[in-house]
């Protein structure tokens, strides 16, 4: 690591925290990197595409089926009740 090219003025409570999520040689601008990273890496979209063709169209049948037989269920229940 070299030497800082600028300062910031943080909390005690942000500092704290700091610490806390520091790992054993890492520097404090190690830590925020590495969070700041971490941070981005939940996006919405990552997972998205990372099912087979096959696969989705596994799921989108059973979930067809599923459906079928909700609806077969609530009409057999509906003429019971009749």
């Amino acid at each position: 690591m070299g030497i800082a090219d600028e300062q910031i003025r943080v909390s005690k409570t942000v500092k704290r925290k700091i610490e806390q999520n520091r790992r054993e040689g890492e520097s404090y601008n190690d830590v925020l990197e590495r969070l700041l990273a971490e941070e981005n890496a939940g996006d919405f979209y990552d997972g998205f595409g990372r099912w087979s063709d096959e696969e989705a169209d596994r799921v989108r049948e059973r979930r067809q089926q599923a459906k079928e037989k909700r609806k077969r269920r609530m009409r057999e229940r509906a003429e019971d009740a009749s």
